[in-house]
């Protein structure tokens, strides 16, 4: 009688324990499910280099675009203008930036550093490639390359491609040190740039074509107080990145590179979607970016892994 009690007691026990098994697994089960729908409630960060004048103005413009992609990738987005390509490509690399719209060398930066994946391209006047360009006042007697030694000259900050590296390379194939060569050196933003050439507060400096142009059609600066002396081979355009984390993520690549596909036929009925003269986006990855790469290595400003 003793040996059934005993037995009953166990039996007793090992439901006991298997039923508080199976209620721990329901409940990590659960726990598992609601931590897996918080991360998909999780807000993407979406981060825009300082393309516009000013900050503010920068918000309105891509505004349109990010709510565009809230809606097509069903999570919510929030708009941070980064104002220099070199933080952009640092806030990719922390992982203070998931999604990123940035230029050319900002996006090598983050693809070299942190493994940031390019998914598309923008477009502008339907094409995928821009160029950088050298500009000074029309009277200042500058033609070449050659005409600027003692002069002053403005690069962008040192995470652009059309105001840093591009000519900085172009420079440097040349034999000239820009420390040396120019009589004043500087680093700032594009549309600091071709105002001080309009104003012949500066002698030269170094931009890049679509710039120029918005800032002409907007009545920032006049076509003919600003002369183009030097362009660039064709460049890939500013490229839509994600961070290495979410790169890993298929499905959502997928879905991201779907929805800027998309924004060519939207643009039609919402023409603000992008600035205008951009035309949409194209699927494109990392080796589209290789010539900056390469441009960045051999520059010295890029070292090999």
């Amino acid at each position: 009688m003793k040996k059934l009690s005993c037995g009953i007691n166990t039996i007793r026990r090992n439901v006991v324990t298997a039923a508080t098994f199976a209620l721990a697994l329901g409940a990590l089960q659960i726990t598992g499910a609601a931590s897996a729908q918080t991360s998909v409630a999780e807000p993407l960060r979406f981060g825009v280099g300082l393309f516009q004048p000013d900050r503010e103005k920068n918000d309105a413009t891509y505004k349109p675009l990010a709510a565009y992609l809230e809606k097509a990738l069903g999570r919510r987005v929030i708009l941070r203008t980064v104002d220099t390509w070199e933080g952009l490509a640092k806030s990719l690399a922390t992982g203070e930036t998931d999604i990123g719209l940035l230029g050319p060398w900002g996006y090598v930066l983050a693809n070299h550093e942190a493994g940031a994946q390019a998914v598309s391209t923008i477009l502008y006047d339907g094409k995928p490639e821009y160029f950088a360009i050298m500009v000074t006042h029309p009277a200042s007697g500058i033609n070449s390359i050659d005409d600027l030694k003692g002069k002053s000259f403005a690069f962008g900050d040192k995470g652009s491609t059309s105001g840093y590296l591009i000519p900085f390379y172009e420079f440097q194939k040349r034999g000239i040190d820009p420390e040396k060569y120019f009589s004043r050196t500087l680093y700032t933003k594009h549309q600091a740039i071709e105002t001080s050439v309009t104003r012949r507060e500066l002698d030269a400096g170094a931009d890049f074509n679509r710039n120029r142009d918005t800032m002409i059609t907007q009545g920032l600066i006049k076509a003919d107080d600003s002369k183009i002396f030097w362009t660039s081979p064709p460049l890939p355009n500013d490229a839509v990145a994600v961070s290495a984390a979410l790169a890993k993520d298929r499905a959502f690549v997928a879905k991201l590179q779907a929805a800027l596909s998309g924004i060519g036929t939207e643009l039609a009925k919402q023409p603000d979607l992008l600035p205008p003269r951009y035309t949409g986006f194209v699927n494109k990855d990392n080796t589209f970016y290789q010539p900056i790469k390469d441009a960045g290595l051999a520059t010295g400003k890029l070292r090999n892994k």
